[in-house]
């Protein structure tokens, strides 16, 4: 038991945790708020605006279904997803694994409000004048941070092989 609980295992354990945490807290405070406020738009500016939603679709609200059984199974596909997320952050190391473990905690976070409350809090609204961005969740934003991080990665890594072919 020793040889699994290791350094390198309490630090990825706090990442997935911090992220999964640091999303539980916004959502809750946002929900509460809500709920003192009796109105889901919390906060308007210029640029930014809270403004709560349920989200019942995968990310930014796409694929949202009304029937029950559409969901179900949208919420066990993004499930199975999660699981092979968290086997390759077990066979990656160095910055892959961390963007991959930063996608997981995320992800995590909204599995978590889809199998609780059946829907996903979102209430970031980015706008510029009318045009206005999907609202999304704190969840949201390291699932995409991580997602970034992986295609730079990539894009560094596929160079460094094409420079390595060429010498």
């Amino acid at each position: 038991m020793s040889n699994f609980i290791n350094k390198d295992f309490v630090i990825n354990f706090f990442i997935i945790l911090a992220i999964f945490g640091l999303d539980r807290f916004t959502k809750v405070y946002v929900i509460s708020q809500n709920e003192k406020n009796l109105s889901s738009e919390l906060f308007v500016s210029k640029y930014l605006n809270i403004n709560l939603i349920y989200n019942e679709g995968i990310a930014f609200g796409l694929l949202s279904f009304d029937q029950s059984h559409m969901y179900n199974f949208l919420t066990i596909l993004i499930a199975a997803v999660i699981l092979i997320i968290f086997f390759m952050t077990l066979k990656t190391d160095g910055f892959k694994k961390y963007s991959l473990l930063i996608v997981f905690g995320g992800a995590l976070g909204n599995l978590y409000d889809r199998i609780f409350f059946k829907a996903v809090p979102d209430f970031i609204d980015f706008h510029i004048g009318n045009f206005h961005w999907f609202i999304f969740n704190v969840s949201d934003i390291f699932i995409s941070l991580g997602v970034l991080f992986l295609i730079i990665f990539e894009i560094i890594d596929n160079k460094k092989k094409i420079d390595e072919k060429n010498i």
